[in-house]
């Protein structure tokens, strides 16, 4: 509430131009139950026919002036309340863009687009027109009420003596209506985020013949969010025809009472008419508290869902005074290096040094832990123990703009904008020469399939790279990485799906990127054979390592692999030598 708090007081001009013309408004809006109370007690009782011109030229005014204060109003609270929103989208898409891959572990894309979007409308709606309303209402019940006492003070208390029972019943329904509402926002997210992953994973679902299962998982949860809205629809239900009631009841005292004043001569038959009109300034605030009520639920659920993501911080940032070394060479050290990750070990006493220019490949089954070991250089996680040092300098001490500046990572799983080719490729290196631009896309072999497209590097790729093959992705994305120039590249592998002569070539096309520490994770051998040193895990542990051939002559688990690859040529060997 307090950061909401903080951007509306920076938009105090526009919202006082819209406060001012709102309270002008309904000084004049005051005038139109008196003169029509005149027009009664002295036109039709009294024949007064130029009094009559004089309150219908006052009318008319005050029917002008109030129809340009409204446009006043509404432009002012709108316009500042958009910009409200303007700043909070901003500053929530920042924090989220700030937050470390921990983050992303827990929270589902469904649940933060619903924050974004959803939320952040319910807020809009609550500080713009409801808080307008809200306040016009209160000021109509406050003036109104001063007013009546000043006509008739025994008619007033009549009117007034009910509502602090409509009050009470608003208040009832404000409390239940806010419980549901936090509901319904948790739910609108989850029915978000089934929409998402299977909109996003429709593919796999028609693949697999998974129509009908996955769209009776969208109906239970829709189904859900139906219950939970009908749940609120109860609550408003028996608490409306009460407000409804009470506000009537009004009505019947002010006309039974007030006939009864006019036939003792107590008030005129003006006054009572201009009572009645002043009484709807009471009412009308009654009835619109539920209204009301309904706005300001959804607003402070919305933003309690959004501060729950403000709170939580990043747990990868920045130290005080950060390290900012001028020239970065590209060494690698990891000393005694164990990691935890959602209370497993996944690291075990880590430790490997990666010359500049070196190329280190690793090697292990699927979750020995080797995207989890190049995930500590660039400190998309921080280790349990032990250091991971960049150029000599642990990487918990270096300025993290630098750090990343100077790691490029191709991940496993490849990611693409629906964007051109050539903004997915410039994507994250601002200023990039054309002859590295050139360079990268040659040695990725990329210009190979983008040369034959019709509209070459602009082609328009679809969501996450449609359109493209797997290797073709694999392609752009060591383009994309590439084409930085880092000191340290990580290749998490990133040419699984390649065919052998393509990755041959990429793979002797990068031996030209001189100065460049390479992390290689591949399950091929011909993927890491050439690497200067590789390194097989196993649980989280390092139990080989060495160049190729000393991995073959100690017979382990790299040799076992390697037979397993290339038994047939090894067959063929062993008898050819027979």
């Amino acid at each position: 509430m307090k950061r909401l708090l903080a951007l509306i007081r920076r938009q105090w001009l526009p919202y006082f131009i819209g406060i001012l013309a709102l309270l002008t408004s309904i000084t004049l809006d005051m005038f139109n139950p008196y003169f029509v109370g005149e027009i009664i007690d002295r036109t039709v009782l009294h024949k007064d026919m130029n009094y009559l011109k004089t309150a219908l030229l006052a009318l008319a005014g005050i029917t002008v002036g109030r129809a340009v204060l409204g446009y006043t109003k509404e432009y002012g609270f709108d316009v500042a309340s958009s910009k409200v929103i303007l700043n909070l989208r901003k500053n929530l898409f920042d924090h989220i863009q700030k937050m470390s891959f921990s983050f992303f572990d827990e929270n589902n894309t469904g649940e933060l687009m619903s924050r974004i979007k959803e939320d952040s409308e319910n807020i809009l709606h609550a500080i713009s027109f409801g808080f307008m309303l809200f306040m016009e209402q209160c000021v109509y019940f406050i003036i109104a009420s001063i007013i009546l006492i000043m006509i008739n003070w025994k008619l007033a208390l009549i009117c007034l003596a009910v509502m602090p029972v409509i009050e009470i019943v608003v208040f009832r329904l404000e409390r239940n209506v806010g419980k549901t509402y936090e509901k319904i926002s948790d739910q609108r997210a989850v029915l978000n985020s089934t929409a998402q992953q299977n909109i996003s994973g429709v593919r796999v679902v028609k693949a697999f013949g998974r129509e009908r299962h996955e769209i009776q998982k969208f109906l239970n949860q829709n189904e859900e969010n139906y219950n939970i809205n009908l749940e609120q629809v109860k609550i408003f239900a028996k608490h409306n025809p009460v407000i409804e009631f009470l506000s009537n009841l009004v009505l019947v005292l002010v006309i039974s009472f007030g006939g009864y004043f006019v036939i003792k001569g107590e008030i005129t038959l003006g006054t009572l008419v201009a009572f009645s009109n002043y009484i709807y300034m009471l009412i009308w605030p009654m009835r619109l508290m539920g209204w009301l009520t309904n706005i300001i639920a959804q607003c402070i659920a919305s933003i309690k869902k959004i501060d729950k993501i403000f709170d939580q911080e990043p747990s990868i940032k920045n130290c005080e005074n950060p390290k900012k070394p001028e020239e970065i060479q590209g060494q690698i050290v990891f000393e005694d290096v164990s990691f935890d990750f959602a209370g497993t070990t996944v690291l075990k006493d880590i430790n490997i040094t990666a010359e500049p220019g070196k190329t280190i490949a690793i090697m292990g089954i699927t979750g020995a832990g080797k995207s989890s070991l190049v995930n500590l250089i660039g400190r998309y996680y921080d280790c349990k123990s032990g250091r991971v040092c960049f150029d000599g300098i642990d990487v918990k001490e270096m300025d993290l703009s630098v750090l990343r500046k100077n790691v490029s990572v191709v991940m496993q799983e490849t990611f693409l904008f629906s964007d051109t080719i050539d903004e997915n490729i410039r994507f994250g290196a601002e200023g990039v020469s054309e002859e590295d631009y050139r360079s990268a896309c040659r040695d990725s072999m990329v210009d190979d399939f983008v040369s034959q497209m019709p509209k070459g590097y602009a082609t328009v790729i679809g969501e996450r790279g449609i359109g493209l093959s797997g290797g073709q992705k694999q392609r752009i994305s060591i383009a994309r990485a590439l084409v930085r120039r880092p000191k340290v590249l990580i290749m998490d592998d990133s040419t699984s799906a390649l065919d052998m002569e393509t990755e041959y070539a990429i793979e002797k096309a990068m031996g030209k990127w001189k100065g460049i520490t390479k992390f290689i994770i591949a399950h091929r051998i011909s993927a890491v054979k050439n690497a200067d040193e590789i390194l097989y895990f196993e649980d989280g542990k390092i139990v080989e390592r060495g160049n190729h051939n000393q991995l073959i002559k100690q017979r382990g688990r790299y040799y076992e692999t390697y037979l397993e690859q290339y038994r047939d040529y090894v067959e063929a060997l062993n008898k050819e030598v027979i």
